[in-house]
């Protein structure tokens, strides 16, 4: 059998390249280093209380009226969605000196975002049904590439047992993010300057943070407020309303405090913070929280390296690396920051999975 595309990551792309190519009929393997796939996306729930729902602690929405590839992929995988609750008055809390006040925003002054029935995972588990089984691989990390001498990529990999195994590739496509790749897979030979110096751009969400505080009920919708709120006293800088489409209430809010305080302050500290922001914010309903959810992606190796402990002070600038060199035609970059236009959205992570299933079928042999 002819050497396999290899594609490395699990997440959205990864899996979405793989699907298009299996369903032309190429011959292809994913090889992920964690124990599970989605990559970026985790929607879980609270393991002793399930029955509350899944919630996501990476990326939650979709942007129908912009974003055509992912709407149309959700119609033709038959995923489950729901509008974002948005009804009701915001708050806005601007002192620690003064109370949060309420504002009722114009109708229509907020985009229509779409969310998915069980979390986001739902569209990463759809997509996983279209790849036919035995071609992911998880807890399989690649630690190099080597291009020989017959024009064939030898792909190093480690897995979770220890074992180090090598997989021939017709041609790799990265589906991970830029700066893993340039800090963490050694390329033999090494990759031209400008391609590495390209790679070391920020990783979306690496220094983040997402917590989500999970009630019985979304209990503010009965005072009249959205559940959308901003702070700039914090923890949490921006807060929406995440609860399930029917069930139980949650809330989640994007952090304000910089990776480096976090780790600094530790888990607990931080989360008794949001406890009483919430708490400050929408009463005492509020102190009733069922479970609480908790993701520091920059703690998260496979997603951050210490680069992205930094603060971002601008939103990154994404796209394609150059292309030059004896790897020209044997790597291929996928992931939501190889599209220029939706770099950091789901919508991203399926349009590079489109362009690098091309590029492979435009290589020359292909």
């Amino acid at each position: 059998m002819e050497n396999p595309v290899v594609i490395v990551g699990a997440g959205l792309s990864g899996l979405r390249a793989a699907s298009l190519l299996a369903a032309q009929g190429t011959n292809c393997k994913v090889l992920e280093a964690r124990d599970r796939i989605g990559g970026r996306v985790l929607s879980t729930s609270d393991p002793s209380r399930p029955d509350l729902g899944k919630f996501d602690l990476g990326p939650t929405w979709f942007w129908p009226q912009y974003e055509s590839t992912i709407t149309n992929l959700v119609k033709e995988l038959n995923i489950g969605t729901f509008a974002q609750h948005i009804k009701g008055a915001m708050i806005s809390e601007r002192s620690q000196h003064i109370p949060p006040e309420r504002y009722v925003l114009p109708e229509n002054s907020s985009e229509r975002s779409i969310r998915f029935i069980g979390g986001v995972q739902s569209l990463i588990d759809a997509v996983a049904d279209e790849i036919p089984a035995g071609v992911v691989e998880l807890e399989t990390r690649v630690t190099a590439i080597r291009l020989n001498e017959d024009g064939v990529s030898t792909v190093e990999v480690a897995r979770a047992d220890g074992m180090k195994t090598e997989v021939s590739a017709r041609a790799v496509i990265l589906a991970v993010p830029p700066r893993i790749v340039a800090r963490h897979i050694n390329f033999s030979p090494s990759l031209p300057q400008n391609i590495i110096t390209d790679l070391i751009r920020p990783t979306w969400m690496a220094g983040q943070a997402k917590a989500i505080a999970v009630y019985d009920r979304p209990f503010w919708r009965e005072s009249g407020l959205s559940g959308y709120a901003t702070s700039w006293v914090g923890p949490l800088q921006e807060i929406h309303d995440a609860s399930p489409e029917t069930g139980s209430g949650a809330l989640f809010g994007f952090f304000g405090i910089p990776a480096k305080t976090r780790r600094e302050m530790g888990e607990d500290k931080v989360l008794n913070l949001v406890r009483e922001q919430l708490v400050r914010l929408f009463g005492t309903s509020a102190q009733n929280v069922k479970a609480i959810l908790y993701k520091d992606w920059s703690n998260d190796s496979e997603t951050a390296s210490e680069e992205d402990l930094d603060p971002l002070r601008d939103f990154p600038i994404y796209g394609q690396p150059p292309k030059s060199g004896v790897w020209e035609k044997k790597i291929v970059f996928a992931g939501t920051e190889a599209n220029p236009q939706y770099g950091g959205h789901l919508e991203g992570a399926l349009l590079a999975a489109e362009k690098a299933v091309v590029e492979i079928n435009n290589l020359e042999g292909f």
